[in-house]
């Protein structure tokens, strides 16, 4: 399973970026699915999940302004990100996880640099 994400970049405080996630198999298969920024300095964190029903949770930081959504047909995962901050300056990667008899399973992408600028 590969994943891989597009869509980072340099916006000012305030403006908008999507990122986008596509996998090489249907996600589907997979429980969950979400996104995780790692500041330099600081450790890898949690921003957004899916489930496969649908079901939504955000890290408090971002509530309000970040959005995580899926489209099963293209086997992609969004993440809409509005009113952006400096501190939202992260790399920012897909997560994709799947459970299974033998045991829980965790796929990355490579990552997408995102950057506000104040």
């Amino acid at each position: 399973v590969q994943l891989v994400e597009s869509g980072g970049g340099l916006v000012q405080a305030g403006g908008s970026l999507r990122l986008s996630c596509v996998a090489s198999g249907s996600i589907f298969s997979f429980n969950a699915m979400g996104w995780y920024r790692q500041a330099p300095g600081k450790q890898r964190e949690s921003v957004a999940a899916i489930g496969s029903g649908g079901t939504t949770n955000y890290a408090e930081s971002v509530k309000g302004r970040f959005t995580i959504s899926r489209d099963n047909a293209k086997n992609m995962v969004y993440l809409q990100m509005n009113s952006l901050k400096p501190e939202d300056t992260a790399v920012y990667y897909c997560n994709a996880v799947a459970f299974r008899p033998t045991g829980e399973y965790d796929y990355w992408g490579q990552g997408t640099q995102v950057t506000v600028s104040s």
